[in-house]
């Protein structure tokens, strides 16, 4: 079974505010990227603190903070933000 990608409705509205080439860009590393390992966590890396559990991933200058469920092998994408922004 592969891997799936879904969008919080929180990070979908803030990826609906990025311009036409950064949405791609995004969608583009999700796809072939990150849904097309074994385990997606090779790229990334874990977040520690409050946001322990959760996954980030560099896309340019946007970061993608992810929850990784095994058992569904599902991404969800609970916030897409610019870097300066992102772990707030």
């Amino acid at each position: 079974m592969a891997w799936s990608a879904n969008f919080d409705p929180r990070a979908l509205k803030e990826l609906e505010k990025l311009d036409r080439m950064a949405q791609r860009r995004v969608v583009k590393f999700l796809q072939e990227r990150v849904l097309r390992r074994d385990d997606p966590r090779g790229l990334g890396k874990a977040m520690t603190g409050d946001k322990a559990g959760l996954w980030r991933y560099r896309v340019g200058d946007y970061r993608l903070i992810c929850h990784i469920d095994d058992e569904a092998q599902s991404v969800r994408v609970l916030r897409l933000a610019h870097r300066k922004e992102a772990h707030r």
